[in-house]
Parts: structure tokens; sequence; C-alpha cells
């Protein structure tokens, strides 16, 4: 490809509402243009990029034994009413009328479609197992799309749906689809972690993230460094001390007066115990219903973990109209003596005695609460953020914690959609069984710009070789010397018939604007000829991460060229 000829420019400065690294280069360099928030177009320079790590993940999941299809854009909403999932996706989930007043979803994921697929063609035990893999366009309406293509409205998706006999079969198929993920990884040059995170509106008993670490993220990673621990913040969990009186007894309930103590640290100081010796209340709507929460007070309530005991239930903070409808006194609330109200407890009011609590009115708290003798809930339960510093779940050590972008999900859906879908199998009995599910996803644009927040300097990208868009620069200075203009052109030609992909900078500009762009736009090898080179019979040849070239002969250019692109791609691909 000649320079002069490539659609898109290249800016010297990021536009204004560029929030993160990516986003900025990726607008800089021409490879995405924004058409409205959350939508973005891939220009030529990006959709190569794009189609070379699709290529990556198509060769991963064709090697794990997938089998690649396409699945409808337009869903029909009864799919998702008969999942139950129409309510758990919420606003997320476009919808459209046709001119039939026929409802339809844009499909933000393909469980529903898939399953209903499996069920019209999978009849046996002998059918099964099955990989069955797509990539396409999905569609999400995000409240607060953000960082360029790290979050978005329309995005492009690897979605793989196992479907197994059982639930060791699954284990298999999980296990076999975390390493292909792996694979995909290392094969684009992207460390990750695989971390325990929540499942979502998606669903399922337990699922993985893949995460890039890098200080840009938008997840944190809460992972202990003695052991394998690693969760995301919205699902970790952390190891509570028990927080008690240094009696071991009891201690009789008695009320004190508490003036002008209404935040845990106020309360602590006023009756000289440590936080952990207080229990906090916390107060939301859950689909209309009022909800207490009680979290012992040198800990935060997680509202994913909250959520998912009420049920996915759309969670909000309770309003002061609202608290005090239900009879409570923010700043000096308690489950004690409490009625008709729902309570969810965090289970480190297990683990403590003789807590300080509220007493229910202006003023006042009471000292010695104990669970269960004097309160009680409806559902005891870990709603606790675990945060740094807490100790480790697994081992007890102490818990740390890490940005990261999430650049995969996996999760073990078991019967949750094949039962309501009616994905029934015969086993080797003759008797029906709902198929065992898993759900596997990349956001391929997502992952485009984790490599990019992870691999860049103040020039610009830095691509692996397996994902740039071309993989030679090929710079030729002072082009209005013949001898220049015509090697220039001869060692283009042979490039391009020896199958590199090389993007020729014919421009007719400096040496600081040509190497700049090729600096921005991250191409891995950048090969210079001048004046000065053909003195030597020679072009320099240099690696983008690297700072110095080395000088290599005319003769046999290309092959030299060709040798060092697949020693760098064989360093780079997965074992």
């Amino acid at each position: 490809m000649r320079f002069s000829r490539l659609f898109g420019r290249t800016l010297r400065e990021a536009p204004g509402e560029a929030d993160s690294i990516s986003h900025q280069l990726l607008l800089r360099s021409g490879m995405i243009d924004q058409v409205s928030a959350g939508v973005y177009s891939y220009l030529p320079l990006g959709w190569k990029v794009l189609r070379r790590i699709e290529q990556v993940i198509r060769e991963e999941m064709n090697r794990a034994g997938g089998q690649e299809l396409m699945l409808p854009v337009l869903q029909p909403i009864e799919l998702w009413h008969q999942s139950g999932r129409y309510v758990s996706f919420g606003a997320s989930l476009f919808t459209l009328t046709d001119r039939k007043d026929h409802r339809l979803a844009l499909g933000p994921t393909h469980e529903e479609v898939v399953t209903e697929l499996v069920h019209r063609h999978v009849q046996s035990y002998r059918d099964l197992p099955l990989l069955l893999y797509q990539i396409q366009n999905k569609f999400r309406d995000e409240p607060r799309p953000r960082g360029g293509l790290l979050r978005v409205r329309e995005f492009i998706m690897k979605d793989l749906y196992s479907f197994d006999t059982d639930e060791a079969a699954l284990e298999k198929s999980y296990e076999k689809m975390a390493q292909a993920y792996r694979n995909v990884y290392a094969r684009l040059g992207l460390p990750v972690w695989m971390v325990e995170a929540d499942s979502g509106a998606i669903g399922g008993k337990a699922s993985h993230e893949f995460m890039a670490i890098t200080e840009s993220g938008e997840d944190e990673v809460i992972y202990c460094s003695h052991c394998d621990y690693a969760a995301n913040s919205e699902k970790a969990q952390s190891a509570k001390a028990t927080a008690t009186s240094g009696t071991g007894v009891e201690l009789p309930l008695a009320e004190i007066a508490t003036p002008g103590c209404q935040t845990i640290e106020e309360v602590a100081e006023f009756v000289g115990v440590p936080a952990s010796r207080t229990l906090k209340a916390v107060f939301y709507s859950a689909a209309k219903e009022f909800v207490f929460a009680v979290v012992r007070g040198d800990l935060e309530v997680n509202e994913t973990k909250l959520r998912n005991v009420l049920k996915g239930a759309e969670l909000r903070m309770a309003t002061e109209d609202e608290i005090v409808g239900a009879g409570l006194a923010a700043g000096f609330a308690s489950p004690v003596g409490l009625s008709g109200v729902r309570v969810i407890a965090d289970d480190s009011v297990t683990s403590g005695s003789n807590f300080i609590v509220g007493a229910n009115k202006v003023g006042f708290h009471l000292m010695n609460a104990n669970y269960p003798r004097d309160f009680d809930a409806d559902v005891v339960a870990d709603i606790a953020l675990a945060r740094p510093g807490h100790g480790c779940p697994r081992c007890g050590d102490e818990l740390r914690s890490a940005r990261g972008i999430e650049v995969g999900h996996i999760f073990k859906l078991g019967t949750l959609i094949s039962e309501k879908m009616e994905a029934y199998f015969l086993d080797e009995r003759g008797e029906s069984r709902p198929a065992v599910m898993g759900c596997y996803g990349i956001g391929l644009g997502r992952l485009l710009a984790a490599i990019v927040e992870r691999s860049h300097d103040s020039k610009g990208i830095i691509w692996p070789l397996s994902a740039a868009p071309y993989q030679v620069c090929l710079c030729p200075l002072h082009l209005d010397d013949p001898d220049v203009a015509s090697a220039a052109e001869e060692l283009y030609q042979e490039m391009v018939e020896s199958k590199l992909e090389v993007l020729f900078d014919d421009r007719n500009e400096s040496a600081g604007v040509k190497f700049n762009d090729a600096d921005l736009l991250g191409i891995p090898l950048r090969v210079v000829i001048s004046p000065r080179t053909l003195e030597k019979r020679s072009a320099e040849a240099k690696w983008r991460s690297e700072k110095q070239g080395r000088l290599l002969a005319v003769e046999e250019l290309t092959k030299r060229v060709e040798a060092l692109l697949e020693n760098q791609l064989a360093s780079q691909d997965c074992p």
C-alpha cells in the first residue's frame, strides 16, 4: 500500500473528547472515526488490525474444536421472555418494532438464539459435545460509553457456546476454552490474568474474566501475591477477622446518648471502639422494595453482591423520603427491633460480638448488640466489598489491588438457559436431559484497544507483529534523488511479490514527518533507504520497540527482512 493513497490521515494532536490513551492514539493514527457516542467506524488501518486479531481468534477456536456459524442480529423478543433474561438485561437491550408491530431485539449476545438452534437439531447424547461460535456485531445500550473502543454501544464479538452432557464434560470444555483464550492473548503479545468474576446479566453459576493489567483499566482486580487468588472487585471475597469486645461474653444491650454522632467514624470515636465493633446501615430501593443492608463498620457494601442476593433486581440508594417512610432515622438506624423491613446482613455480623448500632431514634445508639440474640435478618450472606489490606480468603495473606481491562469473559451456564429453551437430549438410558452449557466471549475492539493501552510510548502505538496493520514501513528519504527513488520502488515491488505486507511511504515529506508517522502507526519494522545508506549499499532496519537500527545489505534485502519477521513472529506465538 502506498501511503499517498491511504484513506485517513494522521493527527498531531488528539481530539479533546478522547479520554484514554488508546482512544487518543487510534484517532490520531487514523484507525477509527467516531460516528456518535459509543459508535465507531474502522478506517482501513484499523480494520486491518481488527481482521488480524480476528484471524488469531478464529485459528484458536478452530484448534479447540469450535465450529463457526453465523446467527442473526435480529432476535424475536419472545426468545428473551422465554429465557427470563429480558428483565435482567434491562435498559441495555436494544429493541425495535417492525411494520407488523412485532418486537425484536438487536442481539447483545446469542445464548437464546443458539440454544433454540440446538433445541431444533440435537436429539441424542451422540450429538454432543458441541462448540459453536461466531464473530459478528453486538449491540448494547451502554448508559455511559467511554474510552473509545473500551466501552461502546455497537461492537464486534467472538462468542462461543458449549453444549455438553453433564457437569464433568462442561469442566473439560471450560478448561479447553480457557487455554484457547490464553493462546490468543499470548499470540497477540498481551499479558493477562484469569480472575474470578461476577456473571452479571449473562447468568450462570461461575465465570472468569481475562484482565489485561494496566493503570488505565476501568476494572479493579483484588489479588493475593502469596497464593493464586485473584478476582474482579465485584466478585472478590476477603477473610473477615472476628471483632469482639475482648470478654468473649455477650453483654446486655444498653442505650447510650450519642449527640451529633451520625457517621461510623464519629460513633466509634465517641464510644472508644474500633470501627469493626460497629454495624453500618445502608438503605436501598430494589424493584420498588425498601431494603436495609447491614455490614460491619469497617467494611463497605458491595452492590453487585447485594444485587445478586436480590436476584438481579434493579438497585439504587434509597431517598431521604423513603428512609423516613420506613420509620428510620438516617445515622441512627439498626435492625434491632425492626419489623416490616427487609434486612440483608453481611456475614461479618456473625464474626463478632457486642456491636455498637443505632437505636432507631435520633441522638442515640445501642451498645452490645449481638446477632441473632438482638436482631434477625431475612438473608445473611457475603455482601461486603473486599479491599486491599484485607485477608486473602484462601491463605489469609494480605490482599492487593491492580487496575485492568477485561478482554475476555467465560461462563459456566449449566442448565440455566437450556431448560427454559427446552434444549434437551436423550442420554444413554433414553432419558431426556437438558444440555449443560457454557459461553465464552471476546470483544475484538476492546481487545484491540487493550493492546494499545499496554503497548505504546510517547511517540505512538507499538503493535505486536501478529496484530499490526502492516509488517513493514518502507521509508525512503529524499525521493527527489533518482537512485533513492529507483531503489525504493524496486524494493517495494520485491516485498509485495514476496507476500510481505508493506506500507510504502511514497510521500514527498521530510524525514521527521515520515518517522513520526511510522512511530505513531506502530508498524513493527521500519526500513529506511537514503542517499547515505545507499553509499554503503545498505538500508537501515529498525524495530518499532527498539532505539537503534541495523544496516542490512541491499542485496537480498527482502529475504533478510523476511527472516527478521519470521523470527519475531515465532517469538510471539504461543507454544
